[in-house]
């Protein structure tokens, strides 16, 4: 028998306490309407936007959207780099953002019809640059040192090496980053084969050291590959084409087929009487090779109408020049035109008064081949002497320019002497970029025209905190260097040179080069060291020795594409890795 309750207000319920409705009036609106509201918001709010529910998160996510932010943000404000334009806020109309008539300068690729672009993916790729935030990793490629080097080339996500033990072999720099595929090199007989290009006219300009040649025939065999070069030319059949250049003079092409995951012999090179390949430049059909004698020839190929699978023919020599006056670290570069083909070397020249400075030497020929002129240039001001025993020398429709001490103290103390030799030195035109051992680099202009050729001022660049071991520079003026423990990389924007006035302010506000930093890097480095203390018992110096490759140091070479950079690092026990800096 239950009590009963004692008074009747037991029997009652709490009231309960009434929410105030709240209308989302927003949710109710079009999604055109939606979209429309969005494009003013900050990007900010659209990554918010797109956690409130699934119908935000598509309407957030349009493509139209983030199209227009990489415009405003990526595009547009390049334009104030253009001369003619000083501010971006007076650009004419024709450079505003609409989603078919915007000027897209020279990134048309991302808008070409037929190819579907995704621009959130693209944002956030040009942002991670932009703030230096990135993953990395490393890719093993070699035990120990070979000799010689191993060399490394990067095109479009694909990273090339080619060394005497492992021959040419592919990378992948995206997801596992696995090997794609190797082949053996082939090298055509020595004894049967012989190829002679025999004297060619002095020209002056040109000279190098050959006891790191001496030292590398004595050290190397026959099939040692001494150069590395990737087809810059588009292929019709997206296949792409290598060239590697061996110690014997000898070079040989490849084709790269990523969905075969092989490599084609296209061409095999006899052996030559001039002397290693210590450089190499190609753009199909023409191939431009420098040799330990300081012969520098340009090559062309017939163009095979047949399939991509049959062998290329023997090349034809189009013009040699040899010279006196070249110094490493230099480097080949190939443009063509509708109506000739310039072949370029630039490299570094010791002089009497500012220590060392950069010259660049074209030779211009038409298409059928007929030289039409060959000319120098370089960056000296007019006391400059030649440790070689040659005055500043051009040809007629050339000119040296001469540093201009107002405008370069304004960006950077050019006129600061370079007594130190350049650790590596990077061309695509128009820009040439030096890297120094004294924490520094060197940007200059060269400008080449129909009836001219001149190599501007250089300016100074500051940023690193120790040497700079390597540096490369892309066509857009983006540049990325590399200290020579590998503990430092930069990435640099330096289009339009540092004359621009735009250039100039983001100098001063220190925007013109942005320090690399990997995510999460802190976080691995105390769990190394959390590690190496566990293995106390075995000693704690070699637990921190296994943990930490302090002696690691970068090999020279540093290479990029729009979402990687790629170092090549030696390790302290001689292994060699590739280390992949990921910015997707």
């Amino acid at each position: 028998m239950k009590r009963a309750h004692g008074g009747e207000g037991f029997d009652e319920r709490p009231a309960k306490l009434h929410r105030a409705l709240t209308v989302d009036t927003l949710s109710q609106l079009s999604d055109e309407l939606l979209l429309r509201i969005l494009s003013y918001v900050p990007i900010t709010t659209l990554n918010i936007c797109q956690r409130l529910s699934h119908k935000f998160y598509a309407i957030a996510a349009d493509s139209q959207l983030w199209k227009a932010a990489y415009y405003n943000r990526f595009v547009r404000p390049r334009a104030s780099r253009i001369p003619g334009i000083k501010d971006v806020s007076t650009l004419p109309e024709s450079l505003l953002y609409s989603s078919k008539l915007s000027k897209w300068l020279d990134e048309e690729n991302l808008v070409r019809k037929g190819q579907e672009t995704n621009w959130k993916r693209q944002y956030k790729l040009r942002h991670n640059w932009s703030r230096g935030k990135c993953a990395v990793s490393e890719i093993p490629v070699a035990e120990g040192p070979p000799v010689p080097p191993l060399l490394v080339r990067m095109h479009n996500g694909i990273i090339f090496t080619t060394d005497s033990t492992s021959g040419l072999r592919a990378w992948s720099s995206r997801h596992e980053r696995e090997l794609i595929a190797s082949i053996t090199l082939r090298v055509p007989g020595h004894d049967k084969y012989r190829h002679d290009q025999g004297d060619s006219p002095a020209v002056p300009g040109i000279q190098g050291h050959s006891a790191y040649s001496s030292y590398m025939n004595s050290r190397s065999s026959p099939h040692s590959p001494t150069s590395l070069a990737i087809d810059s030319h588009e292929q019709a059949t997206k296949h792409q084409r290598v060239v590697v250049g061996f110690v014997d003079g000898s070079f040989s092409i490849y084709e790269f087929r990523e969905k075969d995951k092989s490599f084609v012999p296209l061409y095999s090179h006899v052996p030559s009487s001039n002397g290693m390949l210590s450089a190499l430049a190609y753009s199909s059909p023409y191939l431009l090779t420098m040799t330990e004698d300081q012969l520098l020839s340009l090559y062309t190929f017939a163009n095979n109408n047949a399939q991509s699978e049959s062998l290329l023919p023997a090349p034809r020599l189009l013009y040699s020049l040899r010279s006196h006056t070249v110094w490493p670290p230099l480097s080949l570069a190939i443009r063509t035109s509708s109506t000739s083909v310039t072949a370029s070397i630039a490299y570094v020249l010791p002089t009497y008064l500012s220590g060392w400075t950069v010259g660049i030497q074209e030779m211009r020929l038409s298409l059928v081949g007929e030289l039409i002129e060959s000319r120098l240039a370089t960056a000296a001001d007019e006391h400059f002497h030649s440790l070689a025993g040659h005055p500043s020398m051009s040809s007629p429709s050339t000119r040296s320019s001469s540093p201009s001490p107002g405008r370069a103290r304004e960006a950077v103390p050019s006129s600061t002497p370079v007594y130190t030799k350049p650790t590596s030195l990077s061309y695509s035109h128009p820009y040439l970029l030096v890297s120094h051992p004294d924490n520094t680099l060197t940007l200059y202009l060269v400008t080449s025209t129909a009836s001219s050729l001149s190599v501007g001022a250089g300016s100074r660049l500051w940023g690193h905190t120790s040497s700079v071991s390597g540096a490369h520079v892309g066509g857009r003026g983006k540049a990325v260097s590399v200290s020579r423990q590998g503990d430092e990389l930069r990435v640099w924007e330096l289009e339009g040179g540092i004359a621009s006035s735009a250039t100039r302010r983001r100098l001063l506000t220190g925007e013109l080069s942005v320090r690399v930093q990997p995510e999460r890097a802190a976080s691995k480095n105390l769990y190394a060291l959390s590690e190496a203390i566990s293995q106390r018992g075995t000693g704690l110096g070699l637990a921190l020795e296994h943990r930490f490759d302090d002696l690691a140091i970068t090999r020279g070479w540093v290479g990029f594409d729009e979402e990687n950079v790629i170092v090549l690092q030696e390790k302290s026990y001689g292994g060699q890795a590739l280390v992949v800096y990921d910015f997707t």
